[in-house]
């Protein structure tokens, strides 16, 4: 993941992403590349070619803040891709290592929540918790160990995923947001190394430089016990434990999914039973 010159990766892939008639320029027919041309993102910026060359090629490391906020805006970047360029372009350090142990405290209140599946991630997006709907929702799974391997690795996940493509675009979103934040994160680097190697489709994605922190969606599941699934998902930052989100999934009173939902917590329960019988809990032991 270490790059020396990520900054004008950054700005390179950006700039590709925004069509010229997208900030009112005339359509001068098809380009050699897509996106805007340096000079264009210069003119607009309101600063020389000659500067915006050098801050792409990594020869300028000193922007100012003025500069940078004119490039975000002709670039059109949104409050959590805007952060991500000032941490390149001013060298500001991430926040401190993230945490990947849960809080007991947390851990007792998912395992009380039986109506929704609920689980913990940390920064590289491993799945640190999970309550047994959480379990149970993602079962036909090889393995519920990181959201990232899951869907670009699982073949189980192109059927589970009602919109894959949506999917995956979202979640390398996500994990560029947790790089941003934890930029020397080894499990991180880890993680996009194996994904790197292993999926052309995260590579494709990830050099798209899209940084997009998941906070809430509405999802669309293939379960396959109960159907189809129309959830809404929610992400909750753990405060005290920096790097990690709890997540929540909820339906709508009275739906079609609400009705699923209920049958997916008979099949957890279920589960739970089976694996009491087979490990019993040693008195004063948690469940997670």
């Amino acid at each position: 993941m270490q790059n020396e010159n990520e900054l004008g990766d950054y700005l390179r892939a950006r700039r590709a992403a925004v069509a010229p008639v997208d900030i009112g320029l005339p359509d001068g027919g098809p380009r050699r590349v897509p996106g805007l041309r340096r000079d264009e993102v210069a003119l607009l910026a309101g600063m020389s070619t000659d500067y915006y060359i050098r801050l792409e090629q990594g020869r300028e490391r000193h922007p100012s803040e003025q500069v940078l906020r004119a490039i975000a805006g002709t670039l059109r970047l949104d409050d959590a891709a805007t952060a991500h360029l000032f941490r390149l372009g001013l060298s500001v350090v991430g926040t401190a290592a993230a945490a990947a142990t849960v809080a007991p405290e947390l851990l007792r209140l998912m395992d009380g929540m039986r109506d929704v599946p609920a689980f913990v991630v940390g920064a590289a997006q491993d799945v640190l918790a999970a309550n047994a709907m959480a379990r149970e929702l993602y079962r036909g799974f090889d393995r519920y160990d990181n959201l990232l391997r899951m869907i670009f690795l699982d073949p189980f996940a192109r059927d589970f995923y009602g919109d894959w493509d949506q999917t995956a675009r979202i979640a390398v979103g996500n994990l560029r947001a947790s790089s941003s934040q934890f930029p020397q994160d080894e499990r991180i680097e880890r993680v996009v190394g194996e994904l790197s190697v292993r999926s052309p489709a995260f590579t494709g994605l990830w050099a798209r430089y899209e940084v997009r922190p998941r906070t809430h969606e509405d999802k669309h599941f293939r379960h396959p016990q109960v159907g189809e699934l129309r959830l809404h998902f929610e992400s909750l930052a753990v405060t005290s434990a920096p790097g990690q989100h709890v997540s929540f999934y909820s339906a709508e009173p009275g739906s079609a999914t609400a009705g699923a939902l209920v049958l997916l917590g008979c099949l957890s329960e279920r589960e739970a039973a089976s694996t009491e019988q087979t490990n019993p809990v040693v008195e004063g032991e948690f469940r997670s």
